[in-house]
């Protein structure tokens, strides 16, 4: 039986709480919701991990009390800020982590490895783990408290909180905007059949991809979010001529690999599409809250010269006949289909491009 969120979230707020500092996942999406429907805990979005991590420490540091929610492949993301900062200062905040399990046609194979491996992993960060008590909200709360003193990190198995939805007032509404199963289609028609190599980021977009664009080369890489630009990257180093689909979380990710791409922007053939949906589709569509991010801007800071933007479907058309050799970046203000399905393993999992 799954622990009543609002009680949940209201216990943490009576225990002094103070911030969720979070990258979405679908097993925590509920305390999510709760959160931001909650004027009385702040939800703190951050671009990774590492850096939820290292905000949570500042705030503990400075008297706060905060909490860390990420899922267990951005576990790994965490590295470095746990064991040169957290464990060498002692630090100690809780960090709860969703335990995604594995099944091969109805899982990303980028749990496969941690759904055995992650008490190992945490062990090796030189932590012990909880697994969050879902029979008793007291016992629950207890357990965030020994987080919050011990170097114990506190693990969510699936389905731990019932549902909880977003107020109205916090609902993404992108019913102006072109669905990115659109654009897709209209890539698909383009570059149908011709030697680009498409590459899109994890999450939604991929899934779209698989969908929408059936006549083109694709590499769906359903993990190591945000290093979708970066892999591009190395293979347009190589030779092949690359467009990367990519999305406004992934974007901040690693925004590193940006700065890379425009150190080479006149030697490699590679193209960069952004699509925008404000929001995190994949874990549960809560939002990115990046509107005061010029997309197109850091590009050209970046030293990407060749930056487009894209306003509907029609202009999207026309740049696309438009990119030329070099690096290009196109930003795509967007909405999304409810639903698309996993790619089936088959046509993941490929060893070379």
């Amino acid at each position: 039986m799954p622990l009543n969120t609002k009680d949940f979230v209201n216990a943490l707020i009576e225990n002094h709480y103070t911030h969720l500092c979070v990258v979405p996942c679908s097993f925590a999406k509920n305390v999510i919701n709760e959160a931001i429907n909650n004027d009385s805990i702040e939800y703190l979005p951050a671009a990774s991990e590492a850096v939820a991590c290292s905000i949570a420490a500042g705030l503990k540091m400075a008297g706060k009390k905060p909490i860390v929610i990420v899922q267990s492949s951005g576990l790994t993301n965490m590295a470095s800020c746990i064991t040169s900062l957290l464990k060498p200062y002692g630090i100690t905040f809780p960090i709860l982590t969703s335990w995604r399990t594995y099944k091969e046609g109805d899982s990303e194979v980028q749990h496969r490895h941690l759904a055995t491996e992650l008490p190992k992993l945490i062990k090796a960060y030189g932590y012990q783990y909880h697994i969050l008590n879902t029979q008793d909200l007291k016992s629950a709360i207890f357990q965030i408290d020994d987080c919050n003193v011990n170097h114990i990190i506190c693990i969510i198995k699936k389905d731990s909180f019932d549902k909880v939805a977003l107020k109205d007032e916090c609902k993404l509404d992108l019913s102006n905007y072109t669905l990115r199963s659109k654009f897709l289609i209209s890539l698909n028609n383009r570059f149908k059949d011709k030697d680009v190599l498409f590459i899109g980021t994890t999450g939604n977009t991929a899934r779209e991809m698989y969908s929408f664009m059936p006549d083109t080369d694709n590499f769906y890489m359903v993990g190591n979010m945000g290093g979708a630009l970066s892999l591009g990257l190395g293979a347009a180093k190589a030779g092949k001529k690359v467009i990367i689909c990519g999305g406004d979380a992934e974007f901040t990710m690693h925004m590193g690999g940006l700065t890379c791409v425009g150190r080479y922007s006149e030697q490699v053939n590679l193209t960069y599409i952004v699509f925008d949906n404000e929001s995190n589709k994949s874990t549960g569509g809560q939002g990115t809250y990046q509107k005061h991010v010029d997309y197109t801007g850091i590009a050209k800071s970046s030293n990407i010269v060749n930056t487009f933007i894209a306003n509907n479907e029609e202009s999207f058309i026309d740049i696309l006949k438009y990119i030329n050799d070099g690096v290009n970046f196109i930003y795509v203000k967007c909405s999304y289909d409810v639903e698309t399905p996993r790619p089936p393993m088959k046509v993941i999992v490929r060893n070379t491009f």
